[in-house]
């Protein structure tokens, strides 16, 4: 029997993100940070803009929830096409690499940011471990 694929960006793909990465990601893998992300999704393929939002607290991923809408506050938001975090979530391409040649928009401290992206790297990591239909 074929794995299930969840639909990348739905409730379901976001809760089996939060749960490997509870089941993955150690405190000391992830830093101990204490932060909060928004990755925002420009040109969806149905056209919309949706967001992602992700909340560590020492370095427990604590909420992977999608967001339509008006999103929450967060240390970092990070805007950019669908297609390209589409290739940073099945690990194609690095989250530093698309920040640093402008293909992703920041809002937030670009020096702690950079400092985190290894961290980020991990999650997104685990991202790619999630059967996915793009």
């Amino acid at each position: 029997m074929p794995e299930k694929k969840f639909k990348y960006l739905s409730k379901e793909w976001a809760d089996e993100v939060g749960k490997r990465c509870k089941k993955t990601l150690t405190p000391e893998k992830m830093k101990n940070i204490t932060s909060s992300m928004l990755t925002i999704y420009n040109k969806c393929p149905d056209g919309k803009t949706r967001a992602v939002y992700y909340k560590f607290t020492k370095g427990v991923v604590e909420t992977v929830s999608i967001v339509e809408g008006k999103p929450p506050q967060a240390e970092f938001s990070i805007t950019s096409d669908y297609e390209v975090f589409a290739k940073i979530s099945r690990a194609e391409l690095k989250a530093r690499a698309a920040l640093m040649s402008g293909k992703m928009l920041l809002k937030g401290n670009l020096v702690k940011a950079l400092t985190l992206s290894p961290t980020v790297d991990r999650l997104n990591e685990v991202i790619a471990t999630v059967p996915t239909e793009y």
